[in-house]
C-alpha cells in the first residue's frame, strides 16, 4: 500500500495502487479522480490514512493546477501545487498519476513540505518555491531531507520541442533530456534542489516509473486511471 523513503524520519509514504476496493480500471487503491465512485475513493482514503496512523481531519490537500504556488497548509482543500507546515497535527497530501511527488523534511527545525512536480511545475521550479517557503518557517536547506517518489520516467516521457525550449530558457542543463526529446524530470528537480542549497547526500530518489503495474499512470492508461498520494506528517 505504502512505499517509504530511507531518509525521511517522520510519518510519510508514497502509495501504490494496491489495497483498496475500487474496481477496474481504478483497481484498487484509487485515492482520487472524478470517474470512480466517490464512496470507493472515500473508503480507500480512510484505509490508506489509517495505515499511516493518520486521521481524515488531519488531512491537507490541494486542487492542483500544474503551477508553482505553495500554500501554508491548513486542513481541507486549498489551490496550488505544494504545501508546507511546521504543525505536528497536519498531514500534507499530494495527488499523482505521472507527475512526481517530492517530500521535504527538516528534522532539526521541524518543518515539512510536499510538492506536485509535473513538467509545468518543474520548469517553474516549484522545488525552489517550497524551499523558500520552508525557510520562512525556519527551515535550513542544509538540514532538509528530500525524497522524490514515483513518476513518469525519461524513457516514457517524450515531449515537444516547445517544452524543451522552456526548460532551456529557465537554465536547465541539456543533460535533462536525450536526443529523442525524452525529458528526465528527476534530473531537472535535482538540479533545482541543489541550486537552492539541498546537499546531494540529502536527496533520495525512488527511481520507479508510473508505467510499472504497481502504479496508476495517466499517460499509459490514456486518461482513464486512478490517483496515488504522497503524504507527510510530523506525528
Amino acid at each position: 500500500m505504502w512505499l517509504h523513503a530511507a531518509n525521511i524520519g517522520c510519518t510519510h509514504g508514497f502509495s501504490t495502487r494496491h489495497g483498496g476496493i475500487s474496481p477496474a480500471p481504478f483497481n484498487s487503491l484509487n485515492l482520487g479522480g472524478s470517474d470512480d465512485a466517490p464512496s470507493n475513493i472515500a473508503h480507500n482514503r480512510r484505509v490508506a490514512l489509517q495505515a499511516l496512523d493518520l486521521l481524515p481531519e488531519q488531512l491537507c490537500f490541494l486542487k492542483q493546477v500544474h503551477g508553482n504556488t505553495v500554500c501554508f497548509a491548513k486542513p481541507g482543500q486549498q489551490e496550488g501545487d505544494a504545501l508546507v507546515s511546521n504543525e505536528r497535527s497536519l498531514a500534507l497530501a499530494i495527488s499523482i498519476a505521472d507527475c512526481y511527488p517530492i517530500l521535504f523534511h527538516d528534522p532539526v527545525n521541524k518543518v515539512i513540505g510536499a510538492a506536485h512536480a509535473g513538467w509545468r511545475g518543474t520548469v517553474a521550479k516549484i522545488a525552489a518555491e517550497v524551499i523558500t517557503h520552508m525557510k520562512a518557517m525556519g527551515a535550513d536547506p542544509a538540514t532538509t531531507q528530500v525524497a522524490i517518489g514515483q513518476g513518469i520516467c525519461q524513457r516514457n516521457f517524450e515531449v515537444g520541442h516547445e517544452v524543451l525550449a522552456q526548460f532551456a530558457q529557465k537554465g536547465f542543463p541539456e543533460s535533462c533530456h536525450d536526443n529523442k526529446n525524452h525529458l528526465d524530470l528527476i534530473k531537472c528537480n535535482i538540479f533545482t534542489l541543489q541550486k537552492n542549497g539541498i546537499p546531494a547526500k540529502n536527496i533520495w530518489v525512488m527511481n520507479r516509473c508510473t508505467y510499472e503495474p504497481d502504479f496508476f499512470s495517466y499517460r499509459r492508461d490514456k486518461g482513464v486511471t486512478g490517483r496515488m498520494w504522497a503524504v507527510i506528517a510530523m506525528t
